[in-house]
């Protein structure tokens, strides 16, 4: 059974930092062979994709309202995925999820990443 679980989630206030990590398990889903990827869902929201990064870490790929302030990276050796967050803002609330996709190519849909962990809250004061 593969495992993705989330941590690194808490209240931070507006302009500060927060590092998510996402740990996999399981025989069926090879970590460093596939792409991992980040998703947010607000109250009330449809859930949004916000950064990916390829089998090796040398390709990322960011939504628009993150770049330059969220990082995406991986540890293969570690089997764990890491969001960086930086310079946080109110509209960055969210319960995050990290994704596993069975493929080495990033991608920003939901529907292509078959593997989900259960989410870590963000919350952002202003």
């Amino acid at each position: 059974q593969v495992q993705l679980v989330e941590s690194g989630g808490g209240l931070v206030q507006a302009g500060g930092s927060l590092r998510l990590s996402c740990i996999t398990s399981g025989r069926t889903f090879s970590f460093s062979a596939n792409a991992m990827g980040w998703f947010r869902q607000a109250p009330g929201k449809e859930r949004e994709f916000v950064a990916a990064i390829n089998w090796s870490g040398d390709s990322t790929y960011y939504a628009d309202s993150v770049k330059g302030r969220f990082t995406a990276s991986r540890d293969n050796a570690k089997k764990t995925a890491y969001l960086q967050m930086n310079s946080l803002k109110p509209e960055d609330t969210a319960v995050y999820y990290c994704a596993g996709r069975l493929s080495i190519d990033v991608a920003t849909i939901p529907d292509e990443y078959p593997y989900w962990g259960q989410g870590t809250q963000v919350t952002v004061s202003s």
